[in-house]
This record gives C-alpha cells, sequence and structure tokens, in this order.
C-alpha cells in the first residue's frame, strides 16, 4: 500500500508539471523484497525422476527508485525571439547562485538589464552573451550562433554562440527545482558543446519544449495504482479476518 502511494504521488506530480517547460516526466521503479522459503527444492523418486521445486511466499514490494525520462517534449512555437527550444540532446549551461553550473531545457530567455540574456528566474546563460542597447533585433541560427541587427544600413554583428552540455546519463541529474537541474556522479561529466556537433542537438528560436507528460498515460496509471491499493487493503483485511477466525477455533 506505501509503494502504491509512492506511485500515487510521482503522478500527481508529472501531472501538476503538464504545462511546465521543460519538464520530465518521472516514474516510480520497485523490486519485490525477500522470499520467505517454506519448502526447499525435493526430487521425487530416484535421481533420474523430476524435481520439485521450491515453496516461496513474497514479503511485499521496496520503491527501488524514481527514474526520469529524458525524451523529447513536443515543441511549441511561440515567435518570441528570446524564446529557445533544443531539438534533441543537450542542455543550457546557466550559471547558478555561488558559482555553481546549472543545466536547463527552459530556453524562456529574457534581457537583463545590464544586457545578458538570463532565465525568467535570472540566472544567466553561460557562457554570457550580452546584447547591445542600440539593438533592433536578435537571430539565433539552429547552431547557436547569436547575431544582432542594428537597424537599416547597418551590418549584422555576431554577438557569440550559445553552448550545450550533454551527459552519458541525463536521468542521474540533480533536479534542484526553477526547471533547473544540477550534476551528480551518478550522471556523468558534462561534455560541452556547439549545437549541432558532437551529438548536440539543435536550437530553435521562437519556440519552447513542452512538458513531456502524457495526460492520458498519467490516468492511466493513476487508475491502476488506485485500483492495486484498494486491492492491498483487501488482501490485509482478509488476513486479518482469517486470523481472527483461527484464533477463535483454538479457544
Amino acid at each position: 500500500m506505501a509503494a502504491q502511494q509512492v506511485r500515487t504521488e510521482v503522478i500527481a506530480n508529472n501531472l501538476a508539471n503538464v504545462n511546465t517547460t521543460g519538464f520530465k516526466r518521472s516514474r516510480a521503479h520497485f523490486v519485490d523484497l525477500l522470499y520467505q522459503n517454506v519448502q526447499g527444492p525435493a526430487t521425487l523418486g530416484g535421481p533420474e525422476a523430476g524435481t520439485m521445486p521450491a515453496v516461496q511466499v513474497g514479503r511485499g514490494v521496496r520503491l527501488a527508485g524514481v527514474q526520469r525520462l529524458h525524451t523529447q517534449g513536443p515543441l511549441e512555437q511561440t515567435g518570441r525571439s528570446m524564446d529557445l527550444a533544443i531539438e534533441g540532446e543537450g542542455f543550457f549551461q546557466v550559471q547558478l547562485p555561488g558559482g555553481k553550473t546549472g543545466y536547463t531545457r527552459d530556453g524562456s530567455f529574457t534581457v537583463s538589464q545590464d544586457g545578458t540574456l538570463v532565465t525568467q528566474e535570472g540566472y544567466a546563460l553561460s557562457p554570457s552573451i550580452r546584447v547591445p542597447e542600440d539593438s533592433t533585433g536578435i537571430t539565433i541560427s539552429r547552431g547557436g550562433v547569436v547575431t544582432a541587427e542594428f537597424g537599416s544600413g547597418s551590418e549584422p554583428r555576431e554577438l557569440g554562440r550559445i553552448e550545450l552540455a550533454r551527459f552519458a546519463n541525463p536521468a542521474g541529474l540533480m533536479a534542484m527545482g526553477d526547471n533547473v537541474y544540477t550534476e551528480s556522479p551518478s550522471a556523468g561529466s558534462p561534455v560541452a558543446g556547439f549545437p549541432q556537433e558532437d551529438g548536440m542537438g539543435a536550437v530553435q528560436q521562437g519556440a519552447l519544449e513542452s512538458s513531456n507528460v502524457e495526460i492520458v498515460q498519467e490516468m492511466v496509471d493513476m487508475i491502476t495504482s488506485m485500483r492495486a491499493y484498494e486491492l492491498n487493503s483487501k488482501g490485509i483485511k482478509n488476513a486479518e479476518e482469517m486470523s481472527e477466525i483461527a484464533n477463535n477455533l483454538v479457544r
């Protein structure tokens, strides 16, 4: 019953973040517990006769972990020049308070008061890209090259190039909230590179990656979890009633 309750909590969190940009759904993973050997394997008749398998009774289930599934979410066109989506592998690198590097798939950037690209929470994009005050437009190629325009008659100026980072096991990243992950030993060391190079995904300007949560699948999983919870509770109730009947017989 406790295992099914944890599963329901994981599903509820997925549904709560169905509209969160760049959110990756999670799933609870369970393993069965140790088994009680009621009777060991036995040989019937002579040596060439069949062997009777052992009689084992399971002792329940436990939570082995909560896995995050980093599948590609659908891209939603916004038309905003500062909205960026990654089509493929990779994370945007942002500077967290204290100097630590964070990783995010949320590309809803904006320009800070000093002209640098930052997330909605104020985390600066790393490496830093500064937008001039007199620029009239920003163009970002699929390869991550950021170019600023300065009105008619002026040549566009390249401001820098966005770098991405990818991990051997992105499911091992630590979620810190605010759509940001941090490095962990199970995720491996980050490999930095430019979009469309060395296995990195492409950058799509004017779009955002939506959550990869599938509402129908989550609802089906929730119904299954609730029914399993009810059946487990009935099983416990029946076992208690059977024990009570056996005690009454002894009396």
